[in-house]
């Protein structure tokens, strides 16, 4: 298999120890980068790091699912060029690490941390997410009862507001 070539800003975004945050446009590579990066983490003859010890975190499903797709792919590729023994033992520890790694959206990480450490944040730990319909409810419910406070304490600010944003009608 060929290397890619990567731009100047690409290997920039790869070699850059540390923390690094990637904004780019669609199509740019951002993923590609990524990748590089983690599978050079985990083949770091000095320093290697597992697979699993990585928190890559994302917006939707299909991201997540495509990232784990290409590491282990990477991982597949790796394990095709490598030939000392004991590294391609830790790559195939590697491919069997990743089905455990963390590489989500950041609404299922948020949520495994909220499950996890219910009883410091004080809530019921058979709590359970709303459904979109049960969430439009309770926003309406919320909104109603903010006018109605609001009203009833004569709240100039929300008065004024509502005159702005509202029409002639009652």
């Amino acid at each position: 298999m060929s290397k890619p070539k990567w731009t100047e800003e690409q290997n920039a975004a790869i070699m850059l120890q540390g923390e690094l945050l990637v904004a780019a446009a669609a199509g740019s590579g951002k993923t590609a980068v990524l990748v590089e990066r983690l599978i050079r983490r985990i083949k770091n003859a000095e320093d290697p790091v597992d697979v699993d010890r990585f928190l890559v975190v994302t917006f939707t499903k299909a991201a997540a699912n495509e990232m784990r797709e290409r590491i282990g792919k990477a991982l597949d590729d790796a394990l095709f060029q490598e030939q000392e023994p004991r590294e391609i033992e830790r790559i195939l520890s590697q491919r069997t690490l990743l089905h455990q790694a963390s590489i989500t959206t950041l609404h299922s990480f948020c949520l495994e941390l909220i499950r996890k450490y219910f009883y410091q944040l004080e809530l019921d730990p058979a709590f359970r997410v709303a459904d979109q319909a049960e969430a439009e409810l309770l926003r309406q419910d919320v909104i109603e009862e903010i006018f109605e406070t609001r009203y009833a304490i004569e709240d100039n600010e929300f008065l004024r507001l509502v005159e702005a944003f509202g029409t002639d009608r009652d």
